[in-house]
């Protein structure tokens, strides 16, 4: 126990801790020393950051000015022309894009319905009715110009437009 006294004493004397703290100080002022080595002296070269604040919409009170009336409208049995560049019923369209084998025209729409018989690229229809989307495609009524037999329900994937150049 006396040993253990000693080694107490030796270590909480006046010298011990004042050497203990001009240490601790010693070790502060080369930290702070070798921090300032490593920051960078100028920091003009540096961007700045800029925030830039967009305030966010703000709720406006909707009050309606007028009260909407259906207008009537002449109504005609005249089917609609299609737009310029577009499929519709009227248009002359030819097969592509079967690289040869030719297009099943159908009874029906749709894929499961009979096919009436193989019509091959480049060959030109006129589309009579439709459109109609069944099993995801959109399917084209077809009549041959020069046969009124030669007709039957074609998928569009397969449709160009004639321009009226080529008629």
């Amino acid at each position: 126990m006396d040993g253990l006294k000693k080694i107490w004493r030796a270590f909480f004397s006046i010298p011990v801790l004042l050497s203990t703290v001009g240490m601790a100080c010693l070790l502060v002022a080369v930290g702070i020393a070798g921090l300032s080595l490593l920051s960078p002296a100028d920091t003009s070269g540096y961007p700045t950051a800029m925030l830039t604040v967009i305030p966010g919409p703000t709720s406006t009170l909707y009050s309606p000015t007028a009260t909407p009336t259906r207008v009537p409208t002449a109504t005609s049995n005249l089917l609609p022309s299609p737009m310029p560049g577009m499929i519709g019923v009227g248009s002359s369209v030819q097969i592509f894009g079967t690289e040869g084998s030719g297009l099943n025209i159908r009874e029906q729409p749709g894929l499961g319905t009979p096919i009436r018989f193989v019509a091959l690229d480049s060959e030109v229809f006129e589309i009579r009715d439709g459109p109609q989307v069944i099993d995801d495609i959109t399917w084209w009524y077809l009549v041959t110009p020069l046969d009124e037999a030669r007709s039957g329900w074609a998928a569009s994937n397969y449709l160009s437009l004639v321009s009226a150049q080529q008629n």
